[in-house]
């Protein structure tokens, strides 16, 4: 009911996931994970088609599962690095992602986060990273409030603008 709430209030795009990503939370086993979102995945595309259908997962079998049922969009927030399969596995299919940056994991992300530059570490991240990936249907995230403190967080969106130079 909240989705279609969202929807008819004008959203282009559903983000689902089965995993909570708040500070100090807990990786869920994969199973239960898709358990959690599988019914709403398989249904969705049938009722919406064209709305965009964005998988929030760090898990590359969550992920190929929600694709064959029509996901859109691959929203990641470790960046592709929790799941070393993830990228891989992504290849054969012609799905967009988000790139995220995090550092640390969920669970620890907000234990005191420290950057050299967090712009330029940030920045360095998606360049590397964009490399790795096949088609470049891609969102950069530079992940406010994932593995950062206030400063930054306030840093990264007053200099947001850095990023439009990778192009995506």
């Amino acid at each position: 009911i909240h989705n279609l709430d969202m929807i008819n209030a004008g959203a282009n795009i559903i983000d689902v996931g089965g995993e909570s990503t708040r500070p100090g939370s807990k990786t869920v086993l994969t199973n239960v994970e898709w358990k959690r979102i599988e019914s709403f995945v398989k249904n969705f595309k049938k009722k919406h088609k064209k709305i965009c259908l964005s998988i929030d997962t760090r898990k590359s079998e969550v992920m190929v599962k929600a694709i064959n049922h029509g996901a859109d969009l691959i929203n990641d927030v470790s960046g592709f690095n929790y799941d070393n399969q993830s990228l891989l596995r992504l290849k054969k299919y012609n799905v967009a992602k988000v790139l995220h940056h995090m550092q640390g994991t969920p669970n620890s992300m907000q234990n005191s986060p420290k950057y050299k530059n967090v712009l330029l570490d940030i920045y360095d991240f998606f360049e590397n990273s964009i490399k790795k990936i096949d088609n470049k249907k891609i969102v950069i995230d530079p992940g406010i409030g994932f593995g950062k403190n206030l400063k930054h967080n306030l840093t990264l969106i007053s200099k947001i603008s850095l990023f439009h130079s990778l192009g995506f």
